[in-house]
């Protein structure tokens, strides 16, 4: 224990958190000022008529009108505020909270990159970021020290150890590793100027495969060894500029390198960005009071981040094919899902039935989503049956002709067509048997 407290409570310069307390800031301000200006907002949260919320939150859905627009407006001032240090704890707070609902709000434009925003944020309102070179520390000065526990770089290095790792373990699969995923990935990118033919190519398509598994296994690691720290950091630096490029991820890659301010010394961050800070050069454990509690919170937040991506391995099927336990799992661009489905609605009361024209209903997008997704599938079910109740009816929801095609190969068959969508409840930690089977069950004749 006690090498353990040296670990996590040792005094340490807070260089790397005022740093990344800045660039933070500024990126989620531009990603939601961002969500605004290209038309994320208007196409994910105001054009749909309602929109795919995580199961059991049918309460939250988006503001009306245009009232969406100033609650992206809010977030991205409430990075600014972050970025200047200023009102940091309720600002922080407040955003993450903020966030958190537009996660759990739409997953239409899901993002594994959106969650590992909420976990950031969530441990940020527990630092003291504010602690120096914030306009906080400049009007109370009480607030300002040179230095931070150690568990706070450990804690945040643990986080992206998980995901990195994760990430590359899932792409040890066969469409990864045969690199047809990959291909499926860059056909729209033929148009890209300059890289879009090299893009095609199946050399390529090998590199970016091999890549993509060792930079994921092995970037934290050697971050954190110090004779391949730099060589690391330019690849990082080259890794996520490619993925900005090619796949547009927002402010992910960006992000990813504001991390890396946690693995140099703060020495060298010091003379580049705040020459005029002391050094914090006397390092020394001070076991706080709270330490109990810590270690309790943390080990159980670790816990639950270890499990949740491999939950998918107790549950029946494979995720690839059922996407139960996909999403908050790191399972990042692995595969492509298209789909065809129709709905067909029978009044049980009049026996009539009749088929809906899902662009009555959908956005573009939305549309795109449904047929290949089951929890769409079953929440646009639940949607009718409100809307008949709201009309004094009572009906069935049956998903006919629902085929699915995953990574380009052939469409096969995908939800029971003799199921009750409308009256059958959601499994939340178990197979839904209405999914059908990924491989058609041989005949045992």
């Amino acid at each position: 224990m006690n090498a353990l407290n040296r670990l996590l409570f040792t005094k340490v310069d807070n260089t790397p958190l005022l740093i990344f307390r800045v660039f933070f800031g500024i990126l989620i301000a531009l990603e939601c000022y961002g969500a605004i200006l290209t038309g994320w907002v208007k196409r994910t949260l105001i054009e749909p008529q309602f929109t795919f919320n995580f199961i059991g939150l049918d309460w939250l859905q988006p503001l009306p009108g245009y009232g969406m627009y100033i609650y992206f407006f809010i977030m991205g001032t409430l990075g600014v505020c972050i970025a200047l240090g200023f009102k940091y704890r309720f600002s922080m707070i407040s955003f993450t909270i903020l966030w958190t609902g537009v996660y759990l709000m739409q997953k239409t434009s899901y993002n594994n990159h959106y969650y590992l925003l909420i976990l950031i944020s969530a441990m940020m309102c527990f630092f003291s970021a504010n602690a120096g070179y914030s306009l906080d520390a400049k009007n109370n000065p009480s607030l300002k020290k040179e230095y931070m526990f150690s568990y706070v770089k450990w804690v945040v290095i643990l986080q992206l150890f998980i995901v990195y790792t994760y990430a590359s373990i899932a792409k040890i699969y066969g469409d990864w590793l045969d690199f047809s995923i990959i291909k499926i990935l860059m056909t729209d990118k033929a148009e890209y100027y300059v890289i879009g033919d090299l893009l095609q190519q199946e050399w390529a398509h090998k590199i970016v495969g091999v890549f993509g598994i060792l930079f994921d296994l092995l970037i934290i690691p050697a971050l954190l060894w110090k004779p391949t720290r730099k060589f690391a950091f330019f690849a990082s630096i080259f890794f996520h500029l490619f993925n900005s490029i090619v796949f547009q991820i927002g402010i992910f890659p960006y992000l990813s390198l504001a991390f890396t301010v946690f693995f140099f010394k703060a020495e060298t961050l010091r003379n580049i960005f705040f020459k005029r800070k002391v050094l914090f050069a006397k390092k020394e454990v001070q076991t706080p009071t709270y330490n109990t509690i810590f270690y309790a919170l943390a080990g159980f937040y670790f816990i639950i981040q270890l499990l949740l991506p491999i939950r998918h391995h107790l549950i029946k099927d494979q995720v690839l094919w059922t996407e139960e336990g996909h999403r908050m799992s790191w399972r990042m661009m692995l595969r492509s899902r298209v789909g065809i489905i129709k709905f067909k609605v029978v009044n049980t009361q009049t026996k009539t039935s009749s088929y809906i024209n899902l662009n009555d209903y959908l956005s573009r997008k939305q549309e795109q989503r449904i047929a290949a997704y089951p929890d769409f599938i079953w929440q646009f079910a639940q949607h009718l049956k409100k809307e008949a109740a709201a009309k004094g009816e009572d009906i069935s929801v049956y998903a006919l002709n629902s085929k699915v095609s995953i990574n380009g190969k052939p469409y096969r068959a995908f939800i029971d067509p003799k199921v009750d969508l409308a009256n059958t409840s959601w499994n939340y930690f178990w197979h839904n048997q209405w999914i059908l089977p990924s491989q058609p069950e041989r005949n045992k004749n």
